[in-house]
C-alpha cells in the first residue's frame, strides 16, 4: 500500500498551523504538529506522513515530518555513532546503528529497538504518544502497557550523531548479513527476567556495536577491531578513510549536530575506552576527513 506523503512548507500563523503546498493548499491543519517540529522547521519545505502509532492525548494518528532533501545518487552505507544519553546510565558508551542503502538497522538491549527503520523515522520521530518520555518520570517506562513511554523519538532530536559515508560496498552482501542478525534476535525468547529486553544482549559481546562489527568482520574486513560504539566507530572511521588499496571504496566523515527540544537534555560525547583509538582519531582530525 502506497503511503500519503505530504509536502510543503511548514507555517504557523495566529495558531494555525499548516503545510502550505506549492498550489496554496493548506495540507495537515487542524492536526497536531510536535512542537519540536515548529522550533526547528517552521518555514522550511517538508515532508509529512502519518504513522499507525497513535497520540496518547487525542487518538489520532501521529504525523511525522522531516526537512525534504535529495535522494542519495549512489548506494551506500552509512555507520551512526550516536553520543551518550545524559539521563540513562546504560547510554554511557553512546549507541551504534547503520544504515545500508536506506534500510537502518538498528540493535539494542531492549525488543522494541531492535528494527529496521526509514531514515525519517531513525532521525525525526516526534516526542508523541509512545515515543515520548513519561510526562512525569521524563524517561523510558511502561508500567502502563496501554500507554508505554519508550522514550524513542527522532535520534538527531535526542543526540548528536557522528557519521561515516561508505560508498563502493556490497550493499546486498551487508544489509543480508544485517537482516540475519535481526532475524536471529527476533527469534531469541525474550528474557525470563524482563520480556522487553532481549535475552542474549551483552555489553562486551553482543551489544549494539559488537553486532555491527561482527557484519563488517563477516563481509570479509576482518582488520576491523572493538568492542565498544565510539571505539568501532573510530577503528572503522579510521580503516576507511585512510586505507588506499582498494580505489572503489570512498569514504566521508561528518557530524549531525543534535537539534535541541525539551523532551531532551544535550548528548555527551562518550569517552574512548582503548588509547590506540585516540591516537587513531587524532590522526583522523589531523587530516580533515
Amino acid at each position: 500500500m502506497k503511503e500519503n506523503i505530504y509536502t510543503g512548507i511548514l507555517t504557523a500563523k495566529k495558531g494555525k498551523v499548516c503545510l502550505l503546498a506549492d498550489n496554496g493548499e493548506r495540507l495537515l491543519e487542524g492536526e497536531k504538529i510536535w512542537s519540536g517540529y515548529l522550533k526547528h522547521f517552521s518555514g522550511r519545505k517538508v515532508r509529512a506522513r502519518l504513522l499507525p502509532q497513535r497520540d496518547y492525548e487525542t487518538g489520532r494518528k501521529i504525523i511525522i515530518m522531516w526537512p525534504e532533501m535529495p535522494a542519495p545518487e549512489d548506494p551506500f552505507v552509512e555507520l551512526y555513532f550516536n553520543e551518550r544519553l545524559a539521563k540513562y546510565r546504560t547510554s554511557f558508551l553512546g549507541h551504534l546503528a547503520i544504515n545500508v542503502n536506506g534500510e537502518i538497522f538498528n540493535f539494542s538491549h531492549l525488543l522494541n529497538e531492535n528494527e529496521i527503520m526509514k531514515h525519517e523515522d531513525y532521525f525525526f520521530r516526534p516526542a508523541l504518544g509512545e515515543f515520548s518520555p513519561h510526562p512525569v518520570l521524563g524517561r523510558y517506562n511502561v508500567d502502563d502497557p496501554q500507554k508505554p513511554y519508550y522514550d524513542k523519538f527522532g535520534r538527531l532530536f535526542m543526540r548528536t550523531i557522528h557519521v561515516l559515508k561508505i560508498i563502493g560496498l556490497d550493499i546486498k552482501r551487508l544489509s543480508q548479513i544485517f537482516h540475519e542478525q535481526l532475524e536471529k534476535i527476533k527469534n531469541t525468547p525474550p528474557d525470563p527476567k524482563d520480556p522487553q529486553k532481549y535475552r542474549d544482549f551483552n555489553i562486551l559481546t553482543n551489544s549494539c556495536s559488537t553486532v555491527i562489527r561482527s557484519g563488517f568482520k563477516k563481509y570479509g574486513f576482518e582488520e576491523i577491531t572493538g568492542m565498544f560504539p565510539r571505539d568501532i566507530f573510530v577503528n572503522i572511521s579510521y580503516y576507511f578513510l585512510m586505507q588506499e588499496n582498494d580505489k572503489r571504496i570512498r569514504a566521508a566523515w561528518r557530524t549531525l549536530p543534535q537539534l535541541m527540544v525539551d523532551e531532551a537534555a544535550p548528548s555527551v560525547m562518550p569517552p574512548l575506552m582503548n588509547p590506540l583509538n585516540r591516537w587513531k582519531e587524532l590522526q583522523l582530525r589531523k587530516s580533515k576527513l
